[in-house]
């Protein structure tokens, strides 16, 4: 048996005599049960345990297991007041389990859930009045305290919810475009969740945390998980021949605390994005995981989804059920807003996904959402207010695995037509696309680049001369803001009915499709599958991925499409030249056409 106790209110059980007699009232004959029991003693006289209790002060988490030699197992929570545990608490108090020696052998384990609640918050953060100036420390924590009151009125709404465990944003209590020198007053030295430390109870353990200290006693005082974005702070010396000038290294960090208001994780970003020179990567990827009654998580940040590491090895080998994503990510479309490509990512790696996102308009920063493998359960976005949202769904402890997808079976078998000189090229975020138009009502389209070939078929409900849509494919290396190589098969609305803007972006239609079937031949496990129906909404519940590789639709979609898109990634061709890189980052600076970068 396995479990902590902790402080806090607590509730005991009902004495085992009673189970007992009750069994043999109701024609039960357990002549030698076997029991497995964690309960209250009446007094600190050991000899009182088992004697009737009424009341108890005490909250435990963990398990109770046992071999049993039956498949007859009876659990049973009971707390203060003779009262029985709500699902949401089965992790907590006391559990018994009987059975009546009949059958060989499980191991059963009381305190899992099949189901869980998750929370998201999409925060309208309160920006610092300046950024580029240090602060001083005590300017510093009230501008994260603000933060920190919008936070915990969506926590403790989130409790009130029934909500598990609830994310909060990247940058979410203190804001961005900071300096080296600017960021500090804002960190907080952050230990390894290994110290076991519950800075609610012991604020002062590792050195003035306040912001540690109101996250971990919100989350002990609504008796919920907390996911946030902090920064963390590490002196270094010249032993360390990569010691930053100043001697520390600073890190984006996530941190994690569960119900009783302990640090249980510490992830520190990996892929900065190109304006977070404010702040180190690790010397090596952190793959950071922790596990709960209601699943195992993992976590990473924002940019980081577009790399291998982390973020594939957490669902890859560390098998978790849910990823923890707090991001500050700047919508671009056709391929890469939030919600979209979120989604995506969870359909393609088979994964629960908990997104949430900054709520800054100004930045095209909106779009959050909870993600099941199969379909999104909750998803927000709005750039037409100033307004934080909250997002509550329940999912699945550990998602039912699905087939793995080859994705170039269908497509390796297409004969494709000859479309003589029809084809056009176009741009998508720096990258050259090549696009056939799709000029009927229905047909079936093939385009190639490179190994990469895109197969559609597909039935528009009217073909209207006011809107082109085309079919395109882009196989290479995309250098802007990050170095990473893509394979992208997609079938979009252009701006206008010149081809030229085919590419650009667009977040209105008018033309629904009848059925859509995309496929491509992939040289890559890693395709996440997109479906962007008009005013940026997603389609759950009408398209479906096959195991030969087709996105097909089941239905005639609900709205006009935007995009259907195969996204996919070839990890092992990455490569990051450092002169390409700064070339492309400052034309992406300075291209007028991109108004906003991807993410962060």
């Amino acid at each position: 048996m396995e479990f902590m106790a902790g402080s806090s209110q607590g509730r005991p059980f009902i004495p085992i005599w009673r189970i007992s007699q009750t069994l043999k009232q109701t024609g039960f004959h357990a002549e030698t049960p076997e029991v497995c029991m964690l309960l209250k003693c009446q007094t600190p006289d050991l000899e009182t345990c088992g004697e009737p209790v009424g009341s108890a002060f005490t909250k435990f988490e963990d398990s109770l297991s046992g071999t049993f030699g039956t498949s007859y197992v009876f659990p049973q929570i009971v707390l203060s007041g003779s009262q029985l545990a709500p699902e949401r608490h089965c992790e907590v108090d006391y559990i018994f389990w009987l059975n009546t020696q009949q059958e060989a052998n499980p191991v059963l384990r009381a305190s899992s859930l099949d189901t869980f609640i998750a929370a998201v918050y999409e925060h309208a953060v309160i920006l610092p009045n300046a950024t580029l100036v240090p602060v001083s420390p005590e300017e510093a924590l009230a501008v994260m305290n603000r933060n920190l009151d919008l936070l915990e009125g969506a926590v403790t709404s989130a409790s009130k919810e029934g909500a598990h465990i609830i994310v909060t944003p990247e940058d979410g209590i203190y804001g961005f475009n900071f300096t080296r020198e600017s960021i500090y007053p804002y960190l907080e030295d952050i230990p390894d969740p290994q110290v076991n430390w519950i800075p609610c109870n012991n604020p002062d353990r590792f050195g003035h945390t306040p912001v540690q200290q109101r996250l971990s006693c919100l989350a002990k005082d609504n008796s919920i998980y907390i996911v946030a974005n902090i920064g963390d702070k590490k002196s270094c010396n010249a032993s360390d021949p990569q010691c930053p000038p100043d001697g520390r290294y600073q890190y984006n960090t996530d941190v994690v605390f569960d119900s009783k208001g302990k640090l249980v994780a510490r992830y520190h970003k990996q892929n900065l994005f190109l304006n977070e020179d404010q702040f180190n990567a690790p010397k090596e990827p952190e793959v950071v995981t922790f596990n709960t009654t209601f699943g195992k998580f993992g976590i990473f940040t924002c940019f980081d989804i577009l790399f291998h590491d982390p973020a594939v090895t957490l669902v890859r080998d560390s098998r978790v059920d849910t990823i923890l994503f707090p991001t500050a990510w700047m919508n671009v479309l056709p391929h890469l807003s939030a919600i979209e490509f979120h989604s995506a990512w969870a359909m393609g790696m088979r994964v629960n996904f908990l997104a949430s996102n900054l709520h800054y308009p100004l930045k095209k920063m909106t779009g959050s959402g909870i993600y099941a493998p199969d379909s999104p359960r909750a998803f927000h976005y709005d750039m037409k207010t100033e307004e934080g949202k909250l997002l509550l769904a329940q999912l699945d402890s550990h998602p039912h695995p699905t087939p793995v997808v080859n994705w170039t079976s269908y497509a390796s078998g297409v004969e494709a037509h000859s479309v003589g000189n029809q084809e056009f090229t176009g741009i998508i975020f720096f990258d050259e696309f090549t696009f056939l138009e799709l000029k009927e009502i229905g047909g079936n389209y093939t385009v190639c680049q490179r190994d990469l070939c895109c197969h559609l078929s597909y039935k528009m409900s009217e073909k209207r001369s006011d809107e082109v849509y085309a079919l395109g494919a882009f196989d290479g290396l995309h250098t802007v803001e990050g170095s990473y190589y893509l394979q992208i098969c997609t079938l979009l609305k252009c701006k206008t009915t010149d081809l030229h803007t085919c590419g650009d972006s667009v977040e209105t239609a008018s033309t629904r499709f009848e059925m859509f079937s995309l496929s491509g031949t992939f040289g890559t496990q890693y395709v996440f599958p997109e479906v962007l129906l008009s005013e940026i909404q997603l389609a759950p519940g009408e398209f479906q991925v096959s195991n030969d590789g087709r996105l097909f639709s089941l239905k005639p979609t609900s709205g006009p499409v935007l995009t259907v898109t195969l996204f996919g990634r070839l990890y092992e061709k990455d490569s990051a030249p450092n002169t390409l890189l700064d070339l492309t980052t400052q034309a992406l600076r300075l291209n007028p056409k991109t108004d906003a970068w991807k993410s962060k």
